[in-house]
């Protein structure tokens, strides 16, 4: 039984405002675990619908004929001011509602004999009165939370030193209601248990297995049916005296330490053992120190004199602006210093968003050697060249990052309509005003930029990749019918990504088609090979990112 006027036979009638918000409640009893012979069946799911009575104030109106005063229809609000045509409509019908909208304002009025002198209809306000009325609120179903025991996360994946153990934890919401049994099905094995659940793992190679899971409660009803992919790799299994399991889990229900990033957008396990090094965040923020020799970045640094360039003949500049070999000597402490002030950021950043803490360096490096004031002829910002179309997809693609940032720059009641139903001039307006705050480039400022805003910007650039890799997995979904970890690896699927990010959606989408047309793997050799001419220099600047260290 669903829906929300539908209420349950033992739904509570509550009393107050208040009541709307339950407190959840974590129940923990023991863990007993069985394997049961028949297949779980699927569960009700939830069924929590709740009487509530709420005061309100109504606001009691007529509609009066003016050729008599006549009071032909009433109308009752909930809200202060007059009644809005939607009121009036569902109130009076469709023929009054007619009449009323195209009457006149009354000019008999001043004459004091309106009644004779005007025709059509008013609305006279009467009285506002104290009232209550019930609503049907929907109460929080119970939830069922997936982790591992006694394992550690080693670089975006779990490690454990003994056979490991996959729990499942459920919780209920509503007070005085408690979880009765948790059921599913782990590679095809139904198994039932109390409100914690330990069930072994066996090791399922670079394959995986499915597991289906719910909760039952006191309530009456039962959770929704959740799901999760499971892969067991041994550490080494050649050696079986050094025992070690890494353990992968995809769920939107994963409790434990943060996923891969992207790896639950794209159904796409990681490499056994954990992502490449660039796409990996260390252990601490000195792990990403850098000392590349970038000749732009100390040009940069030579025109607004930070390097003392008094030794080098040529001024330390090459006509591009670039530093020349002298330039780059001289400022050699200068250009280490630089490139790795943003580095506590950038790591935060990763903590906070998911985006590996490599990879938003590696890509600052490649677009803007971590100068972010550059100017280039096509408006591009920041650290990481963020456009116009990059603001764009920022906002379409990471909609809890446009729910952050709209109400900076409009109105709540704009925003939440959502970026893809805003006018088009309010989407204009916000894609500048998150172009801007990623620009740090300040006339005023000393070194002419704004660091503060060169701060903030990092984790805008976090929140733009997250966009480009929802983005990119939906044009491999679109094109395959298939989830983008299906059809490729965890690695391939960002570079796609940052395929999506450099060169746009166009032209990946073109690649990723061709090569599904000519029915070849989606790989990154095959994909690059089919970006048009206009996209290939996206090619050079995916090796490049994969490359930095």
């Amino acid at each position: 039984m669903h829906g929300a006027m539908k209420y349950h036979l033992r739904a509570r009638s509550v009393t107050g405002v208040t009541l709307l918000i339950f407190i959840g409640l974590a129940v923990a009893f023991g863990a007993r675990t069985s394997l049961v012979s028949a297949a779980s069946t699927p569960p009700p799911g939830p069924d929590r619908v709740a009487a509530v009575v709420v005061d309100y104030t109504s606001y009691k109106w007529w509609l009066t004929r003016w050729q008599d005063d006549k009071v032909v229809c009433q109308i009752f609000t909930d809200h202060e001011g007059l009644p809005t045509r939607n009121d009036v409509y569902k109130a009076c019908g469709e023929d009054l509602y007619d009449k009323w909208s195209v009457t006149q304002a009354c000019q008999g009025l001043e004459l004091g004999d309106a009644s004779s002198n005007c025709s059509g209809y008013y609305l006279h306000f009467v009285q506002s009165a104290p009232a209550k009325r019930t609503i049907a609120v929907t109460l929080l179903p119970p939830v069922v939370w997936v982790s591992l025991e006694g394992c550690i996360s080693v670089s975006s994946t779990n490690y454990c030193e003994n056979q490991p153990t996959l729990v499942l934890t459920a919780e209920e919401p509503l007070p005085n209601e408690k979880i009765t049994g948790i059921e599913g099905n782990l590679d095809g094995e139904p198994f039932t248990c109390d409100a914690i659940c330990k069930l072994p793992l066996q090791a399922t190679g670079e394959g995986s297995i499915s597991l289906d899971f719910w909760a039952y409660s006191s309530y009456g009803d039962s959770s929704q049916s959740f799901q999760a992919q499971v892969r067991v790799a041994e550490k080494d299994e050649d050696n079986p005296d050094n025992p070690g399991w890494y353990v992968d889990v995809l769920s939107t229900q994963w409790a434990g330490a943060p996923l891969a990033s992207c790896a639950q957008t794209w159904e796409a396990f990681p490499p056994v053992g954990g992502p490449p090094a660039w796409l990996t965040t260390p252990e601490k923020p000195e792990d990403l120190a850098s000392n590349i020799p970038y000749d732009y970045l100390a040009g940069h640094l030579i025109i607004q004199g930070v390097v003392d360039i008094s030794s080098c003949p040529d001024g330390g500049l090459l006509p591009s602006g670039a530093a020349s070999p002298c330039g780059q000597e001289a400022g050699r402490l200068a250009i280490q210093e630089w490139q790795n002030r943003f580095d506590s950021l950038i790591f935060n950043v990763a903590q906070d968003t998911g985006i590996p803490a490599q990879l938003l360096k590696n890509l600052f490096s490649r677009e803007s050697q971590f100068w972010p004031g550059i100017v280039k002829s096509i408006p591009e910002v920041g650290l990481g060249q963020l456009t116009d179309n990059g603001a764009d997809t920022a906002l379409l693609w990471n909609p809890s990052f446009f729910e952050q940032f709209c109400p900076l720059v409009l109105l709540d009641s704009v925003c939440r309509k959502g970026y893809p139903h805003l006018k088009a001039t309010d989407q204009a307006i916000l894609r500048g005003a998150l172009v801007r705050s990623a620009d740090a480039f300040c006339a005023d400022c000393p070194l002419g930029l704004d660091l503060r805003q060169a701060d903030f910007s990092v984790s805008v650039f976090a929140e733009t990749l997250l966009a480009n890799c929802e983005q990119a997995g939906m044009i491999i979904r679109n094109i395959s019918g298939r989830a983008p970890g299906e059809v490729s690896t965890y690695e391939n699927l960002w570079r796609f990504t940052l395929v999506n990010y450099n060169a746009g959606p166009g032209c990946l989408s073109i690649a990723i088609e061709t090569t599904d047309y000519v029915g070849e793997e989606y790989i990154w050799e095959n994909v690059a090979q089919h970006l048009t001419p206009v996209c290939q220099g996206a090619i050079d600047y995916v090796e490049d990112i994969g490359r930095i260290p």
